[in-house]
């Protein structure tokens, strides 16, 4: 493996680290979200990677989050409302969800987390 490669498989297992961190103290900060441990919470972060990158791919980039508009918006509330059915030790509400989306989003526009 050479160093580029290296380096692009480095850089998505920290994305998803700092996501599962992410969604720790989002659980502890926002009513109607949570995530029990570590473990949990880093699964929560690739199911909600998958589950944004499936949507996209399927209705377009206009869609995605980091288009910023309300209809990004709404999509990764719903995102990471329907990730709860598939993340044991993860509960959220609607409120939950559109507030852990907002919370995101705003992290995301200081700090892109785009895997290119």
């Amino acid at each position: 493996m050479d160093n580029r490669s290296e380096n692009t498989w480095m850089g998505v297992i920290i994305r998803f680290v700092v996501s599962a961190i992410v969604l720790l103290v989002l659980g502890m900060a926002l009513p109607g979200f949570s995530v029990f441990g570590f473990t949990n919470a880093l699964v929560a972060a690739i199911v909600i990677a998958v589950i944004g990158w499936a949507v996209e791919a399927i209705l377009g980039e206009r869609i995605s989050p980091q288009s910023r508009g309300i209809v990004g918006f709404i999509v990764a509330a719903v995102v990471i409302y329907v990730a709860q059915y598939l993340v044991p030790g993860m509960s959220v509400s609607i409120l939950g969800a559109f507030l852990a989306s907002l919370v995101i989003g705003i992290i995301d526009a200081f700090v892109p987390t785009v895997i290119r």
